[in-house]
């Protein structure tokens, strides 16, 4: 690329129609959104790192999604925020693709844990005498490096799409929160039929695929628990599924609506798709940690027993 085929500067819009005297409880709430991931993805990350008993395999796939949702926001969320604080919008091209990148290669990488997640689950409930000598600490590593590995490729694949673009039209505002693959296609001059439908056809994979094992790991462990015999265990079961099953179709089916909305060209109002965006996209990372780590009794012990110890060292 030339560089008089790229603008030097984009403009994040965010809501393309909200009136100024919303733009500080909106930030308020983006940057609420961010201090709780902030904490509560934190606050995972470290108690899993100091404390040895935690050291399991269902702890570091964990830690692997927490650390991924923590990144995603504390690359996103703080420019939209300084947009509406500062009305500081602006960002340098190259910035975007690096935004873009990040976006997505994090969001598949987030399916791919999710998947990795649900089939240690299946293995816990389907063969718990086994389990361990089935999954291991080691086994569980290798896993979620694979994870990082394929979620990279398939975001690559979208910034290529997007560096045989031309961008020489004069456009430079993206009616988003960040930067996004589908927000820089509408940057470019000519035909984008070709990158849209590769990209389509990329996140279908990243996300189909993660989605089918995940779908086929819970309906097994539904299943398992209807037909066990310990009826306060399965109840028990049953209940963490549920709660398992929100966190993913919170993040599962508006991101596939959004993608088919794009790809179909579906009108929709430019505020409502900002919104879904962002409520997809940020509302799973506060629940991850809540859903699947601090509900835990094993780390809720642990975390109130380091709080009493703090407290009766600032006591004595």
């Amino acid at each position: 690329m030339t560089n008089q085929s790229t603008p030097s500067e984009i403009v994040l819009v965010g809501f393309p129609s909200l009136p100024l005297r919303f733009y500080f409880p909106v930030s308020l709430t983006m940057f609420l959104v961010y201090i709780s991931s902030l904490s509560a993805n934190g606050t995972v990350i470290l108690v899993i790192i100091l404390k040895e008993s935690l050291h399991k395999p269902m702890y570091i796939a964990i830690a692997n999604l927490a650390a991924s949702d923590l990144l995603f926001d504390t690359i996103t969320l703080p420019k939209i925020i300084a947009k509406y604080w500062f009305e500081d919008g602006t960002m340098p091209f190259m910035a975007c693709l690096f935004q873009v990148f990040w976006v997505h290669y994090l969001g598949t990488l987030d399916a791919f844990i999710l998947m990795v997640m649900a089939i240690d689950r299946y293995v816990a409930i389907s063969r718990p005498l086994h389990y361990s000598s089935i999954i291991s600490n080691k086994q569980m590593a290798v896993a979620c490096t694979l994870c990082v590995f394929v979620s990279s490729i398939a975001s690559l694949i979208g910034i290529c799409m997007n560096l045989t673009l031309v961008f020489s039209c004069g456009r430079t505002k993206i009616n988003s929160c960040f930067c996004t693959s589908s927000s820089v296609y509408n940057l470019a001059c000519g035909d984008v039929t070709f990158p849209r439908r590769v990209g389509f056809g990329t996140a279908m994979v990243a996300l189909l695929l993660p989605l089918s094992f995940i779908i086929f790991s819970y309906i097994a462990i539904i299943r398992i628990v209807n037909s066990s015999t310990h009826l306060a265990n399965g109840q028990k079961a049953l209940y963490t599924c549920t709660t398992h099953l929100f966190v993913i179709a919170l993040y599962y089916i508006p991101r596939l609506f959004v993608y088919i909305t794009n790809q179909t060209q579906l009108i929709l109002n430019a505020d409502v798709n900002v919104l879904i965006l962002c409520l997809y996209t940020f509302l799973p990372h506060v629940a991850n940690p809540i859903i699947y780590c601090l509900r835990n009794k094993e780390i809720r012990h642990i975390m109130k027993t380091t709080l009493r110890r703090h407290i009766s060292l600032k006591r004595t």
